[in-house]
């Protein structure tokens, strides 16, 4: 079910893309909208565990230099039922996660320093757990899929927006521009990406939540990470590109201002997480 519904939004935005590209520059807009979007999407297949870790100033780690954080994980991951993933650590301060990768088997878990000195045992498991469950049900892929999309049609409302100051491009078939069209695709577009992005984002860490807990036995210790993390993350800044705090177990901007409250945020509220973990039934 949740891979009909992930399909169902992603052909949503590539029809979203062509149709911008449709109006910007007629059916030649159209083919290169659509080819735009394709090579991303292949890019960021094959390289987003790079690109992501590059973000993030990571550096991937073995058994020597972290013996018990690759203790932990490949105990987890065995527990969870997954090949062994790369495991990295980040030099933020902040304490937080993420995992990376196009799926189990070419997968990333990176733990930022700030983490591995800010909790205890009980809740770095469910942090790892967390993670793990995200490579489990192949959420990271899906993430960067809709974080592309949405990046597409971004760079299309950019180029809507040149279209208003010059007048039109004059590149659609018919030869008529409207810019009160163009405005509102200015506005809609990036809006309708974001929007789809956060739904799915924040679905997906209710169901790493409830997986983390079954895979622990401890949905106690996760939801005390959580706590820690989110407090943690509202002093401490973090300096990475916004397109990646998407992956992040908490939301590593919670310090900046956002614009129209938490419109735009691509995690779910703390209380909500907490209610829910308190509602997982382990079997």
């Amino acid at each position: 079910m949740q891979t009909l519904k992930v399909f169902g939004l992603m052909t949503g935005l590539t029809v979203l893309v062509v149709a911008a590209g449709q109006y910007l520059g007629g059916s030649n807009g159209a083919v290169i909208a659509f080819g735009m979007a394709a090579v991303m999407n292949v890019g960021m297949y094959w390289f987003s565990d790079k690109a992501v870790l590059k973000m993030y100033k990571a550096r991937v780690v073995g058994p020597q230099e972290a013996p018990q954080l690759y203790e932990m994980v490949d105990r987890l991951r065995q527990q969870a039922g997954l090949p062994m993933p790369v495991v990295a650590i980040a030099p933020s301060e902040q304490p937080n996660a993420f995992a990376t990768g196009r799926n189990p088997a070419h997968a990333v878990v990176c733990m930022t320093e700030g983490i591995l000195r800010a909790l205890a045992p009980r809740e770095l498991e469910g942090v790892i757990a967390h993670e793990l469950a995200h490579i489990k049900h192949r959420h990271m892929l899906v993430g960067t899929i809709a974080a592309t999309m949405a990046g597409a049609i971004a760079m299309l409302a950019s180029l809507a927006r040149w279209g208003l100051i010059f007048g039109g491009f004059g590149g659609r078939d018919d030869g008529d521009s409207n810019p009160i069209a163009m405005l509102v695709m200015l506005v809609v577009a990036p809006l309708a990406a974001t929007i789809i992005h956060m739904g799915i984002s924040r679905q997906n860490e209710f169901q790493a939540d409830a997986t983390a807990a079954r895979i622990t036995r401890d949905p106690n210790g996760l939801a005390s990470a959580l706590q820690r993390i989110d407090a943690h993350a509202r002093q401490i800044p973090m300096a990475v590109n916004p397109a990646a705090a998407q992956l992040a177990i908490i939301n590593p901007l919670k310090g900046r201002k956002m614009a129209f409250g938490g419109l735009f945020s691509t995690h779910p509220p703390l209380e909500d997480r907490l209610a829910a973990l308190r509602e997982v039934e382990l079997g």
